[in-house]
């Protein structure tokens, strides 16, 4: 993590696939040091680029999300409908790009068929066990999500319990959830 940014901490981000349903949940806590500098920040976040739905998730800095929500809208608009594309552009890009490749920030990134994460470093994952969770409290989120993934119906329960554990124990996440679904049931 670069030097200006070492202090910042913050956030929990989970993404669950299941039953043709997919959640993307984050906490609403950034920190500044030992501070909690804000409890209610909105790190969730609906696109509709053509009309397509897109839930991202972010942690890391949040000017520099929104700077990468920006091209990830424009590489949706370049390649309509293929997300998988899309998150390959702008990981290639942010790879690269001088000013990019700066930016201090993790996305979990869904259409409601695919979840990605995507880091600066170039990488476009797609979590096995239909689990992906980034953050402080990344990992603890990410084992409470597997250890319910098979008691739980919903994508969006698993992704408010595991935030919640993940709340209880990293100092950087907090209770305040913010849950956004694509329901492809049919």
């Amino acid at each position: 993590m670069h030097s200006e940014f070492k202090n910042w901490h913050g956030t929990t981000i989970i993404g669950v696939l299941k039953n043709g349903a997919v959640s993307i949940a984050g906490d609403g806590q950034v920190t500044l040091g030992q501070t909690i500098m804000k409890g209610t920040a909105k790190k969730v976040q609906k696109l509709k680029p053509g009309g397509l739905d897109i839930i991202v998730g972010f942690a890391g800095s949040t000017a520099d999300a929104f700077s990468l929500l920006e091209r990830l809208e424009r590489k949706l608009e370049t390649f309509p409908g293929n997300l998988s594309r899309s998150a390959i552009e702008l990981a290639k890009d942010w790879r690269t790009d001088k000013y990019l490749r700066n930016l201090e920030a993790m996305l979990v990134v869904t259409d409601g068929k695919d979840l990605f994460i995507i880091s600066g470093s170039g990488d476009v994952l797609e979590p096995e066990g239909n689990i992906a969770a980034v953050g402080s409290g990344g990992n603890y989120a990410l084992a409470a999500a597997k250890a319910i993934y098979e008691t739980e119906v919903s994508s969006e329960k698993i992704c408010k319990k595991a935030l919640k554990i993940a709340a209880d124990i990293c100092v950087y996440t907090n209770h305040n959830i913010i849950i956004e679904t694509i329901n492809n049931k049919k």
